[in-house]
């Protein structure tokens, strides 16, 4: 059975959050719960969905993960990429970088340089290290693995453009520079990610549409 992440008001981190930052417990009291399910069982896939997503709108970025998917039989592995032709993988409307970059992760994977199981004990330093040593991973993919695969605690995406979409909603600036960002969220650890989620959340629920109101 998946393990299923319930965080909300009874949980400690959110509490701790709530207690170090009013105006994310704004955010925290809007959105409410969130559920969530770590991506450990596929983690070569979400890896190759980050690559795809890349400098692309979630729409456009899921419309080619979609095709990807059906090219596979409906189970994107390091299997059945490696069984792929590059021009397949192009026709799904992948550029030619990005096809190079999925190659590298599968060749990874495939030659064990790249061992998903051995990572879950790294450090989060070691788990950015080794997989930006792969041409294709950057920082962002890096953290959004820690955040999202091994639910590390205490990421904080500052390269993330959804993420500081939320944040300049939430702080009322347009300071996005990685020190403003750094210095303003401090208050955040050990929790940074469990924040994060919840600034997500209020994006998917199109929350930034409005201008944020503290008190209202």
């Amino acid at each position: 059975m998946p393990n299923v992440v319930t965080i909300d008001m009874s949980t400690p981190s959110v509490q701790y959050l709530c207690k170090k930052d009013k105006r994310l417990a704004k955010v925290i009291s809007m959105v409410g719960s969130i559920s969530y399910v770590p991506h450990e069982e596929d983690a070569y896939a979400f890896l190759v969905h980050e690559i795809i997503e890349q400098m692309l709108s979630v729409k456009a970025g899921q419309k080619i993960y979609s095709r990807l998917e059906e090219l596979c039989g409906e189970e994107i592995s390091s299997v059945r990429i490696a069984a792929l032709t590059d021009e397949q993988i192009r026709s799904t409307g992948t550029s030619n970088a990005k096809v190079e970059y999925i190659r590298n992760i599968t060749n990874a994977v495939t030659n064990g340089t790249l061992d998903f199981s051995a990572m879950q004990h790294f450090s989060d330093e070691e788990v950015i290290a080794s997989l930006t040593k792969i041409r294709g991973i950057g920082k962002w993919t890096a953290k959004m693995y820690l955040m999202f695969v091994l639910d590390r605690q205490d990421i904080l995406p500052f390269e993330d453009g959804a993420f500081l979409q939320v944040y300049r909603w939430m702080y009322k600036t347009q300071d996005c520079s990685e020190k403003a960002v750094t210095t303003k969220c401090k208050k955040w650890k050990p929790y940074s990610s469990v924040a994060s989620r919840f600034c997500y959340r209020a994006l998917d629920a199109g929350m930034t549409k409005e201008e944020f109101h503290l008190f209202k």
